[in-house]
C-alpha cells in the first residue's frame, strides 16, 4: 500500500482526521476559505522559522531547531496587537515542534507537549507516530501564511492559517526513497486552532482541525 505524500493529508487519508475537534470562531464550521470575522491578518513582513528559547514575557520555552534539509517559513506572521502576536508566536512554535518531532522520530517530544494539550496533544502524537512507524522523515520546505488570530469573548484564542506543502517531500530513512507532495490545490492546507492561555502565559493549542485544499 503506497503512502500518500502530503504531510498533513497523508494522515487524513490514513486515519480519517489529523485532529478530531474543530475550533472555529463561534462553534460553527465555516467554509474553509472564509476569513475569521474581526481578525487582523497582520502586516506584510516575513518571519522565517527561528528558535524561541528566550522570550520577552520571561517564559522559558523549549528551543526548537530544524535541520537545513527542511525549512518552515512563516509569512506575514506579525500583528500590531501584542496579545494576538503572542498567539502567533506560540502557534508558530507549536507547528515547528511537530515538524521537529517527525524529523527526530520522537512522538513523545517534550516540545510538542509544551505547546499542545488535550485533544491536540493526543492526536498530534498519533500523527507524528505514523511517520515514525513508516520510517519516514520530511525534507524540503513548507510555507505558513495568511494567519488570522483573534481572542474570543470567553478569552480563548482562535487562529486560522494556511500551509503550502507543495515544496515538501517524505524521505524514507532506510531506503532513501523520496515521495514529493503533489502540486495540487489539496496540498494547500487550512489549519484551524483553538488555544487557551496557561497561568504561565503560554498559548497552548487545545484543538485543531485541518482542511485539505482549504486555502486553494
Amino acid at each position: 500500500m503506497n503512502r500518500p505524500a502530503r504531510l498533513v493529508t497523508a494522515v487524513l487519508t490514513a486515519s480519517a482526521a489529523l485532529l478530531l475537534t474543530a475550533c472555529g470562531s463561534g462553534g460553527s464550521d465555516d467554509k474553509s476559505s472564509d476569513r475569521i470575522k474581526g481578525a487582523d491578518a497582520g502586516d506584510t513582513k516575513t518571519s522565517s522559522s527561528a528558535p524561541a528559547s528566550a522570550s520577552p514575557d520571561g517564559v522559558k520555552r523549549p528551543e526548537i531547531t530544524l535541520p537545513k534539509t527542511f525549512q518552515a517559513n512563516f509569512e506575514s506572521w506579525t500583528n500590531s496587537d501584542s496579545k494576538l502576536q503572542a498567539i502567533l508566536n506560540d502557534s508558530r512554535e507549536e507547528l515547528r515542534a511537530k515538524y521537529a518531532a517527525i524529523i527526530g522520530a520522537n512522538p513523545d517530544s517534550d516540545a510538542v507537549a509544551f505547546y499542545d494539550s488535550e485533544a491536540s496533544l493526543t492526536t498530534g502524537r498519533k500523527w507524528i507516530k505514523q511517520f515514525t512507524d513508516s520510517g519516514d522523515s520530511i525534507i524540503g520546505s513548507v510555507r505558513a501564511f495568511h494567519p488570522q488570530p483573534l481572542i474570543s469573548d470567553t478569552g480563548s484564542g482562535v487562529l486560522y492559517y494556511c500551509v503550502d506543502e507543495r515544496q515538501a517531500s517524505t524521505k524514507n530513512r532506510k531506503t532513501g526513497k523520496i515521495v514529493k507532495t503533489p502540486d495540487k490545490p489539496e496540498s494547500l492546507i487550512q489549519y484551524r486552532l483553538r488555544l487557551d492561555k496557561t497561568s504561565q502565559g503560554v498559548w497552548k493549542t487545545t484543538s485543531l482541525t485541518t482542511v485539505a485544499g482549504g486555502c486553494g
